[in-house]
């Protein structure tokens, strides 16, 4: 099967600010949603790369995420409706445009990170949340992955609570000669939330003025990154084992991106569940198979 073209799929359906709802077409990029959305001081909490070119259909199939994932979650918590397009022309629906309507929330979950290989996204409701009034990123530069590590732990037992946490080894223009480890860590909310933070955060180390500049260098690449994900506490070793390779971890969510190196052990799938899934919303098989 060709490629599906939802280009002109583009509108803004529906957004009650004070429900602080929105309904938006597949074909609408997240950056021109978010754009709109901070009319009303108001965002849909996930910053995966490239907002300009991803579209919300690509988002929902992909189901990718950024560094603010760690206090934001990814895009299916946001998730409260779905219209899809099933490979025989039906339109299902399930969920709906505000909070408390959750009939068919699991179904609509069984979409996202599917790859478009269950069905065709064609419109997609999510609950928002108020742009911060603040937001700032500091850093600790190490030496050795045990430092970082060392850091981690009472960043993870502290009464902080950031909306990022990333752990890489890319190089600072300015900072030439320095240790080879950053470990950024990002805070949002009120100017007093952020400032308390900032505060705690430089008691533990964190102490040096930061952006998320590391996360657009990675992104724009030659080749796209091979991904691991493991349990946080597991983040320092699986960096250990790269052999030098570039990389950016989401140290509080256990992800791992990074370019060369070793390739990643496959993961076990429920092969037979997501098998039966398939069978069900797609019998004649064509829509694009998931890779297994």
């Amino acid at each position: 099967m060709g490629r599906i073209a939802l280009e002109s799929l583009d509108r803004v359906v529906a957004h009650a600010p004070d429900d602080m709802t929105v309904s938006a077409e597949a074909g609408i990029t997240l950056a021109r949603l978010q754009s709109e959305l901070a009319r009303a001081g108001q965002w849909l909490p996930i910053d995966p790369p490239n907002p300009k070119r991803l579209t919300i259909g690509a988002l929902l199939a992909t189901n990718v995420s950024g560094p603010r994932r760690f206090g934001c979650g990814t895009i299916r918590d946001h998730l409260i409706g779905i219209k899809v397009a099933l490979a025989d022309g039906r339109l299902i629906q399930s969920g709906g445009r505000v909070v408390k309507n959750v009939a068919g929330y699991d179904l609509a979950k069984l979409f996202v990170g599917s790859h478009g290989s269950l069905g065709v996204v064609v419109e997609a409701t999510f609950k928002l949340r108020p742009l911060p009034e603040a937001e700032q990123f500091v850093r600790a530069r190490c030496g050795s992955l045990e430092e970082a590590g060392a850091l981690m732990e009472p960043i993870f037992e502290s009464e902080i609570t950031p909306v990022a946490l990333d752990l890489h080894d890319l190089p600072s223009p300015a900072a030439a000669g320095f240790p080879l480890f950053s470990l950024v860590t990002g805070f949002a909310g009120t100017v007093e939330e952020v400032e308390w933070q900032q505060t705690r955060a430089a008691e533990l180390g964190l102490k040096e003025a930061a952006t998320l500049d590391h996360e657009k260098h990675f992104w724009n690449g030659d080749s796209p990154p091979r991904r691991i994900s493991v349990a946080p506490s597991n983040v320092i070793e699986t960096v250990r084992v790269l052999g030098g390779a570039p990389f950016v971890a989401r140290a509080g969510n256990g992800v791992v991106y990074y370019r060369g190196g070793p390739p990643p052990a496959r993961e076990p799938l429920p092969v037979g569940l997501m098998q039966r899934l398939k069978s069900e919303f797609d019998p004649r098989h064509l829509l694009p198979e998931l890779a297994l």
